[in-house]
Parts: structure tokens; C-alpha cells; sequence
């Protein structure tokens, strides 16, 4: 399910909290192309979002490579993408949220 990304000032500005928020959706083709388009005009203009762009997509490649073959259980990602959060304000501020997610698997 794709979410349209708020926008905050201008009908086209995406901030830096808007694109490390979306960053694995925007990784994984998951996004509209709009959204898409959003994202990859702010990773071009933000030295900042786009070194972390390249850090995911470095670790997304690692993890490829050592976990191709195996198949890893439907919750994991929802659990991953709930369980953590941080990211950089466009003012230079850090954000972290952590939410606690509990999967009961009998």
C-alpha cells in the first residue's frame, strides 16, 4: 500500500524527515512515481540523505548477498520498520523513535 507524502511548503518540497521516513519504500520501487520523483530530486540536492540513501542500499546489497536463498518470515520487515526509527531534520536536529512490537507465534 502506497501513502502520498505530505508536503509541508511548496507542492513539490520534500524535507529531509519526509525522505529518511520513506527511504526503504523509495529503495524498494514501493512509492508512486510522483513520490519517487519527489525523493530522488531532494537525495540530488542534500549531500545528508544522500549518503544515508547509499548506506541502506549498501546494507540492503550485504544483506541480499548473505541471505539470498532464505526466506525470511512476512512479520520480519513489519516488525523492523516498527520496531525503530531514526532520522535527520532538515535544520540538522535527530529524531529516534522506538516502538515496542510483540509478535506472539504459537
Amino acid at each position: 500500500m502506497s501513502h502520498e507524502i505530505h508536503r509541508s511548503h511548496a507542492a513539490d518540497h520534500v524535507d529531509c524527515s519526509q525522505t529518511m521516513y520513506r527511504i526503504m519504500e523509495y529503495l524498494d520501487g514501493e512509492l508512486t512515481e510522483t513520490d519517487m520523483a519527489q525523493i530522488a530530486g531532494h537525495l540530488d540536492a542534500c549531500g545528508p540523505c544522500l549518503e544515508e540513501h547509499d548506506l541502506e542500499m549498501m546494507i540492503k546489497s550485504i544483506v541480499k548477498r548473505a541471505c539470498g536463498c532464505e526466506e525470511a518470515p512476512p512479520s520480519l520487515r513489519t516488525t523492523i520498520l516498527q520496531s525503530y526509527s531514526s532520522y535527520r531534520t532538515s535544520d540538522g536536529g535527530y529524531v529516534e523513535e522506538r516502538t515496542e512490537v510483540r509478535f506472539d507465534e504459537r
